[in-house]
């Protein structure tokens, strides 16, 4: 499943998880859009957030490395 942590540059704690089994993320022109794998042919964009809202994002579902002993963020 497609899932990802948007933490926001300006509110602190008020982060957001986007998911989706299909969601993809690209980063284009100053956006942050979040697209139906299976509807990028059609250029369907699901949520398009300003890339300057935004601190960082995050994938959240997929398995931490051997290496690093922390647990992956759960949904709550």
């Amino acid at each position: 499943m497609g899932a990802y942590l948007v933490v926001h540059a300006e509110r602190r704690g008020d982060d957001t998880v986007v998911e989706d089994p299909n969601l993809v993320v690209e980063f284009v022109d100053g956006w942050v859009l979040f697209k139906d794998r299976d509807l990028i042919k059609d250029n369907r964009v699901a949520l398009a957030i300003p890339a300057a809202q935004v601190l960082r994002v995050e994938r959240v579902d997929e398995p931490q490395a051997p290496n690093c002993p922390e647990p992956a963020p759960q949904k709550e």
